[in-house]
């Protein structure tokens, strides 16, 4: 695979985790590195894929009326709690 080198600044603090990261795990600074980098790609990923999903339900009219939502809400706090809305 081939590779490119990223050049970043990065607080003190943060890059002093990242050496005591890299110390405790036996691993490289750039491994701890591409390891969270691809962590937070990967969940950047699913977030846009969530939010596309449900701006299709919004779009589709698969959506549920605040009123309902706050009432449900309400109720959790009482002793006969209504269903959670559809």
């Amino acid at each position: 695979m081939e590779t490119k080198v990223l050049t970043a600044h990065v607080p003190l603090p943060l890059a002093q985790k990242v050496d005591q990261l890299a110390s405790r795990l036996e691993r490289s600074r750039g491994w701890i590195v591409k390891q969270a980098l691809t962590a937070w790609i990967d969940q950047e990923e699913e977030r846009r894929r969530l939010t596309l999903e449900a701006l299709a339900d919004v779009d589709s009219g698969n959506v549920v009326d605040h009123q309902a939502v706050q009432a449900w809400a309400d109720s959790l706090d009482s002793d006969e709690p209504i269903s959670l809305p559809r």
